[in-house]
């Protein structure tokens, strides 16, 4: 453990002349030791030397009393918030939420995506979300004149428990002048992004214990119509895949999904390391961190930027996501599955990136006739439309020339693994796709599998592009 001790010596005489590397030994070693202590082999003379050392990085004497014991990672930070409207609820929601706001010099949207949230949602989805604003401005006055608008028009949300308004005091804040120049920005928005990150972190702490996932968003969205539902479906039929984020909207902080129990090292992270990189920077470094390797991102996207002025000087900012629909209801809900595949596979373009809600393919070489792709369900499924897409724009020829789409029943075990002893063909491959509507009540059992066959050899390679079901209810017990 010494050795780690002058490793960091050495290399805070280097931290001005390389700022990145610094930062990615100092991540690296701090989650060593962290996963050291909770197995509780560090002495306690080196967890008070691993605070020490920790504090000195982050320069700031007044930040240390929200890092009393950077050994307990998932511990919650010690703030004292200001309820400014609305108090927690004691039952867990599905989800959370998050918004944090600063007072713009030009415009302000943080009203119309409130109403956005919950105009967007049903009645029952209303009741499973939880909505939490930071309003993060020093100005009081500003806070409390927002507040008084917010209360006005959402009272009954705010009386149902569906809507809080927090404030973290300015006095539990690091310091936010003399910050490191990095990437030569200018002094001011070294401030802003280096505040935002803390204001991030002190909302997701706040967040931790409310709710089962958490969706952070920023204060001027546009949100796509009962995206939870369309949200939950994603969830589900990621269920027994690990993953850290999940993605519904590509555009900044907008529309990223966390497990609720990962917030507090997410929020310690982003304290830890606020005047190092902007947010969104950070959060890939954390995802990567826990060994998520890609992005996992869901089209289309459930949020939409509305803002035209940014936060940040009132400067210009008219993104927007490409991806976004306004009615995306209609998001298959694969149900939880085991993918085969005899083709041969190009690289890492495995059969589940197929089967993936995400922005990924499977890609195989020249398959041949009797070559299949088949999905093996968890549990009997009632299925109502099944869509699939071969090729993609920039290789439109790797489609499945001749092929046909088949469900089976009766599983039985084989040395490959499950598989249906039963099928019937429910159409041809058109142009490389099929899309067959009603499903169940063109056959008489509830399916087990779905396999695509192939029916000719071909000489071009195949990319599955997506696999979408549409279930007519969850699947039996």
């Amino acid at each position: 453990m010494r050795l780690i001790w002058k490793y960091l010596d050495k290399m805070r005489c280097f931290r001005k002349r390389s700022t990145i590397p610094l930062l990615g030994v100092l991540i690296t070693c701090l989650l060593f030791v962290n996963l050291y202590i909770e197995d509780g082999y560090v002495l306690e003379e080196d967890k008070r030397q691993l605070r020490d050392t920790s504090i000195h990085q982050l320069n700031s004497e007044r930040y240390v009393h929200t890092f009393k014991d950077l050994s307990n990672f998932s511990g919650n930070i010690n703030v004292t918030y200001r309820y400014l409207a609305g108090s927690p609820l004691p039952r867990k929601k599905y989800l959370t939420i998050g918004l944090s706001s600063v007072k713009r010099k030009r415009g302000n949207y943080l009203l119309e995506t409130i109403k956005s949230i919950f105009d967007q949602s049903s009645y029952e989805e209303l009741k499973e979300i939880v909505v939490v604003v930071h309003l993060a401005d020093f100005d009081l006055a500003w806070c409390e004149s927002l507040v008084q608008d917010i209360s006005r028009k959402f009272a009954h949300h705010i009386i149902a428990g569906r809507l809080l308004v927090i404030h973290a005091p300015e006095e539990y804040y690091p310091s936010l002048d003399g910050l490191k120049r990095n990437y030569n920005d200018p002094e001011d928005r070294v401030r802003f992004r280096s505040k935002q990150n803390v204001d991030y972190a002190f909302l997701l702490n706040f967040c931790t214990n409310l709710s089962d996932y958490y969706m952070m968003l920023e204060d001027d969205v546009r949100c796509s119509k009962n995206f939870l539902t369309a949200m939950k479906k994603v969830v589900t039929s990621r269920e027994g895949s690990y993953w850290v984020t999940l993605e519904f909207s590509k555009l900044g902080y907008i529309g990223k999904l966390y497990h609720a129990n990962d917030l507090p090292r997410l929020a310690h992270f982003l304290l830890m390391f606020y005047q190092e990189m902007p947010c969104d920077w950070l959060l890939i470094h954390f995802r990567g961190l826990l060994a998520q390797k890609d992005v996992i991102r869901f089209k289309p996207s459930l949020f939409q930027h509305m803002g035209y002025y940014s936060s940040y000087k009132g400067a210009e900012n008219k993104l927007k996501d490409d991806d976004f629909e306004e009615d995306s209801f209609d998001i298959p809900d694969n149900p939880p599955a085991s993918l085969y595949t005899n083709i041969n596979v190009f690289e890492n373009y495995d059969a589940s990136k197929a089967y993936s809600s995400g922005d990924e393919y499977f890609w195989g070489k020249s398959p041949s006739t009797g070559d299949f792709y088949v999905i093996v369900f968890e549990k009997l499924t009632k299925i109502n439309k099944i869509k699939i897409v071969t090729g993609t724009d920039d290789r439109q020829n790797d489609i499945l020339h001749h092929g046909a789409l088949e469900v089976g029943e009766k599983l039985v075990g084989t040395k490959k693994g499950k598989q249906c002893s039963a099928y019937i063909t429910l159409g041809e491959f058109k142009n490389g796709n099929i899309e067959v509507l009603d499903v169940e009540h063109k056959i008489s059992f509830d399916i087990e599998c779905v396999r695509i066959v192939v029916t000719a050899n071909q000489k071009e390679w195949l990319i599955i592009r997506s696999i979408s079901l549409w279930t007519t209810q969850p699947p039996s017990q």
